[in-house]
């Protein structure tokens, strides 16, 4: 009997220290442009913004391997990443402050979170560790495309384009803006 207590006593203590030390689940949607995290502090749905058209974030599942407070990015103009946590070279879950763009593609690859909730993301990887998954494809990018303008006529409704054509340097001093054709 008395051995039998000391056994469910070890197995509660040794259960108590797996609950205590199970990591953080955090979850990137490209295609929602979502992310989901569960904890022992509950769970979270956010907003992010991941690449915009020209760069990629990467896939897969990924353990951080570092963590900044503040970091500086020395490849992108020392552009401030409040709360960073690196999870693959240099790509990183990090606050923004343009919290206009979070819901849509706009960083060069990194995951964008809101400032309070970059904090909240970063005390809880801190406390608990994390696993990070990424899945999805960013969202279909609506292709946007200069219209090509033969007639300029009403370009500056004050002033008129004025056709020259350049025969002369006295010609072009007159008018130096004028197209060349």
């Amino acid at each position: 009997m008395r051995l039998r207590i000391v056994l469910l006593a070890l197995a509660a203590f040794f259960m108590s220290l797996g609950l205590a030390h199970a990591t953080a689940s955090i979850h990137i949607d490209l295609s929602t442009q979502t992310m989901h995290v569960d904890s022992n502090e509950g769970s979270y749905t956010w907003p992010v913004s991941t690449a915009r058209a020209g760069y990629a974030t990467p896939r897969g599942s990924y353990a951080p391997t570092g963590m900044q407070r503040m970091h500086y990015s020395r490849k992108y103009h020392m552009s401030p990443m409040p709360y960073s946590i690196f999870f693959r070279g240099g790509y990183a879950i990090h606050g923004t402050y343009a919290t206009g763009a979070l819901g849509r593609p706009a960083s060069h690859g990194c995951v964008r979170l809101a400032p309070g909730n970059a904090k909240r993301l970063y005390e809880i990887v801190q406390t608990e560790g994390g696993s990070i998954s990424i899945t999805g494809a960013p969202p279909a990018r609506a292709t946007r495309y200069a219209s090509l303008r033969r007639h300029h006529a009403h370009a500056m409704a004050y002033a008129p384009v004025r056709h020259h054509y350049y025969g002369t340097v006295r010609s072009w001093q007159a008018y130096p803006f004028a197209p060349m054709w």
